[in-house]
Order: structure tokens, then sequence, then C-alpha cells
């Protein structure tokens, strides 16, 4: 059975690629990734505020002098807060490459188009195959509009393309305008895959001590729907290749996003609760499903059930938003009230 696909121009020997998280900043849990069948390996993100915050103390020791703007300083996380620094993430990648032979994916995680751009060449030279850049960014002034907000992405992936040879994936939000458009327009500007969807950590309220929380809760099958129709939309109409990622928790939604149209999917979550070995698990049961249907390579039903393919291009559009709400039926009273009724009292 033929798992191999290619991703942005890279030869994976699976479709499962580890998005980024704190699993990988261990070399010896990327061995295990190779050795579980991983695809490839996109490394946790390089944060722009971490790389500022590293540059400004460097700064400050080489001046022996404190710094002039403490307030600024502060801004941004202290270096501390980060388990790695910009030398060992470096390091991190070289010596992964080293000792691996899949594919290595730095990842870049900011909101500007200056400075941390820069570190794209460390990457590269530390032995990354590509990058990834995931511009992790909230408009929340009243004055900026969607038009501003589309060209900053824009040129930001113009900018890393200029600063490296490897193949460049921008890592999305869903919350354009027009998504099909912004896709096609970081196709044009060079982007070599789209990943969809970035997932945005909103705070939620302590009603209790009046505070905000920034709980982390790992994705779920349940959130694969809208990278789902959108993979399905897009595919084939775009160069760039297409990663699905968020709620990908098995095989099954390994599947559905392989058949939606996506070259690879990136799983974090399901590792994080099953362990590293459960992408052999994976693996195993994407192999069962194709041999079941006599499918013996992924190109065989990648794109099936995408908008491109299926009888009814109108079940990715509003045409089957009508369909589902006339055809949703409101249970009986009676069925709701039995529902609730313990079971040794029968009608």
């Amino acid at each position: 059975m033929n798992l191999q696909v290619e991703y942005m121009g890279l030869k994976l020997k699976s479709p499962v690629v580890v998005s980024a998280s704190p699993l990988s900043e261990k070399v010896e849990n990327i061995i295990q990734m190779e050795k579980a069948g991983a695809g490839a390996v996109v490394m946790f993100s390089l944060f722009e505020e971490q790389i500022r915050s590293e540059e400004a103390m460097y700064e400050e020791i080489l001046e022996q002098s404190t710094f002039n703007s403490p307030e600024a300083l502060s801004y941004f996380p202290n270096v501390s807060e980060y388990k790695v620094g910009i030398d060992e993430y470096l390091r991190i990648i070289e010596e992964a490459s080293k000792q691996v032979e899949i594919p290595i994916i730095g990842s870049l995680n900011g909101i500007t188009n200056s400075g941390w751009i820069d570190y794209a060449k460390h990457i590269e030279a530390a032995g990354a195959r590509g990058l990834e850049i995931n511009i992790f960014y909230i408009p929340t002034s009243l004055d900026l509009d969607g038009k501003t907000i589309e060209e900053n992405y824009l040129e930001i992936i113009k900018m890393v393309k200029k600063s490296v040879t490897i193949p460049v994936a921008i890592k999305l939000n869903p919350y354009f305008s027009s998504m099909a458009n912004m896709a096609k327009k970081l196709d044009a500007a060079g982007a070599d895959a789209l990943v969809l969807f970035n997932r945005f950590y909103e705070p939620d309220f302590d009603i209790e001590n009046m505070t905000i929380s920034h709980a982390l809760q790992l994705s779920g099958p349940g959130e694969i729907r809208l990278p789902l129709q959108w993979l399905a939309i897009l595919y084939d109409r775009i160069n760039a290749s297409l990663a699905a990622t968020t709620g990908v928790s098995g095989s099954k939604e390994v599947i559905k996003y392989i058949l939606a149209g996506a070259d690879c999917t990136m799983t974090a979550s399901a590792l994080l609760k099953h362990g590293i070995p459960f992408i052999t698990h994976m693996l195993d049961e994407v192999e069962a499903w194709m041999k079941a249907r006599k499918f013996e390579n992924i190109s065989q039903w990648q794109g099936k059930m995408s908008q491109k393919n299926v009888e009814d291009p109108s079940l990715f559009e509003r045409a089957n938003y009508i369909k589902l709400l006339k055809g949703y039926r409101i249970p009986s009273i009676d069925a709701r009230l039995k529902d609730s009724i313990p079971r040794h009292f029968e009608f």
C-alpha cells in the first residue's frame, strides 16, 4: 500500500504530518515520530515576541546600561516564559535534520512584516526543508479595514519568499471577507502551501474571581467541518498545496480531509492525548480503509469528495444550507418527554 504524498514540493512517506507543538522540543521525539510513520514534522513555533525580547536583552547587555524604555520591553512576554530560546531552536532543527530523513519544517509565528522574517534565513541554514509562517493576528482597531489586513498578509509572504529558497506555507484563519479570493492572492504571491485553519485561542471569563483565563483546549473532530468545506472548494483551483489542520483526532479525519482535497493532514492534539505511536495506529486504519476499497495509492481517491468532483456542487454552497433548514424536523414533545423519563417507566 502506497501512502506517499507530495506537499509543497516535498515528498512525504505518509499524509500524517505532526503540527507545531511542544512535542518537537526534543530531538528524540522527532526520531520517534519518523519511526511511527509521520510524513514530516512542523517544529514548535518561534514567536516574534520571543525574538524581539531576546534581541532587546542582548542589546542591553552590549550597551551595559539600563534599557531606555522598560515599558516597551514589558509589552512582550519575558524570555523566561519560553522553554526554548532562539539558538536552541535552531540547534534542534540542525540536530533533527541530521538524524531523520523526513522533512523538518520550521515555524514562525508573528504579526508584522519586519524583524522576525530575517529568522527565516536562519531556519533554512539550520537544515529545515520547509517553513510555515503563522500570522496570528486579531485586528481590533475600528479604523483598520479588510484590504489593509490582506495586504499585510501578502507582503509578509512575499518578503519571506524573497529571503529563502525552501518552500513556504502560510497558516491561515478563516475570517477573510472572501476566503477563495484571498487564497488566490496568496497563491499568486508565491505561497507554496495553505494550511487550513489556524485556531485562535480566545480568552474565557472566570466569573467567580472576575479574571480572564486562557485555558488551552485541544481540538476535536467536531471542528473539521469548516476546513473540510474550504479544502473541498479550493481543491484543484489553485497551484499551492493544501494542508488540513484542526480536529485530526484519528484516521477518519485524515480520510475525510484527503477526500476533500488535502495533500496532507496535520495533527498534534491526537498525539498529546494518545502518544506519538498513535501515528502508526492512524496509518494502519487508513491502509485498511484503502484496502477495503481497492485503492493502491492516495492519488486515486484524493479530492473525490471535492466540489469539483461531486455530482451536486451546491452541497458546498447556500443551496445546501436551505435544504438542511427545510429538511429539519423538530422532535415531538412526547418524544422529548419520553427521553427524559427513567427507563423503568413505559408508555
